[in-house]
């Protein structure tokens, strides 16, 4: 029974480092991408930290890396078209849905 336990233990542990590594692994990758972008771009100072903080966060992938979906520019357009024609409340939201919903 107590080397059941201690294996069961065991195999835990070195799981658990494993993703941990893993993990670790995955955020400097992403880290080392974030920072030669901020390179390329010649961020300095608060720049840099604003872009440094919004490429490392969730999902971490900057609009050049990830391009928008048919939906997202969709989405955007509507957006624009619905502020351009200063449509607030009920009016902005019908605006919006049947925007969104035109093929």
């Amino acid at each position: 029974m107590k080397i059941r336990m201690l294996l069961l233990v065991s195999v835990t542990g070195v799981l658990f480092t494993t993703g941990y590594a893993a993990a670790e692994d995955a955020q400097q990758a992403k880290m080392k991408t974030c920072n030669a972008e901020a390179k390329q771009k010649a961020l300095k100072g608060a720049d840099r930290e604003s872009f440094m903080k919004t490429c490392l966060s969730a999902g971490g992938e900057t609009t050049a890396a990830k391009p928008m979906t048919a939906q997202q520019m969709k989405m955007k357009t509507c957006n624009a078209d619905a502020t351009a024609k200063g449509l607030k409340g009920t009016d902005r939201k019908a605006f919006m849905k049947t925007c969104l919903s035109a093929k």
